[in-house]
């Protein structure tokens, strides 16, 4: 299908790049605001991982991830779940973050790059990179970014306010990313729809 006159071209692997920035983005804005009392706290009867494992959890899969998938990139210290901080882990998320773009970027290239396969464990058969590698990436960190929400609840140290909401403010989370996602044009709004404040979700 033809693309309407006036609309930008569509640019595949910097739009997935940016998605996967906010992804992160999303990431570091919980950790930001999430209670320091959270963070290693079990809620009773509770044996799954703290908060502060799942986020460890997080970031050295990203590590497997480059490790198998794109050993010539430099591979990030992982984290100890027993020992991080939650400053070490945002900083920890953010190289890692960082270097999985590169992997994203050589993967989804035209020619491609030096990253020719994506290798998600090493039980795992590999798959040629693209979007369903870009999606499981995605999927992962938000199955466990809701997990880390769903716990902080259970604990009594509810996300409130720029955590809970800001993390749906895509236009905002991008500019501190460093790109927008505006239209860079006046579009009319479709018929029936209405301005709305995250909080009405």
């Amino acid at each position: 299908m033809p693309r309407p006159s006036g609309v930008p071209a569509f640019d595949f692997p910097q739009e997935t790049l940016q998605a996967y920035a906010l992804n992160d983005r999303m990431n570091q804005l919980l950790l930001e605001h999430l209670d320091a009392r959270a963070w290693r706290a079990k809620s009773p009867g509770h044996k799954g991982r703290t908060i502060a494992a799942i986020f460890a959890h997080v970031h050295n899969i990203r590590c497997k991830w480059l490790r198998l998938s794109a050993p010539h990139l430099k591979l990030p210290a992982r984290l100890d779940r027993s020992r991080c901080t939650q400053k070490q882990t945002r900083a920890a998320l953010a190289q890692s973050a960082g270097r999985c773009s590169q992997m994203l970027a050589e993967a989804l290239n035209v020619p491609p790059g030096r990253v020719q396969t994506f290798v998600r464990d090493g039980w795992a058969r590999p798959w040629p990179p693209g979007v369903a590698m870009f999606a499981y990436m995605i999927t992962h960190d938000a199955h466990h970014r809701g997990q880390a929400c769903m716990l902080a609840h259970q604990l009594g140290f509810p996300l409130t306010g720029q955590a809970a909401y800001g993390i749906w403010v895509w236009e905002k989370l991008a500019k501190e990313c460093g790109f927008q996602l505006l239209a860079p044009h006046k579009t009319k709004r479709p018929a029936g729809t209405g301005r709305s404040s995250p909080r009405s979700k």
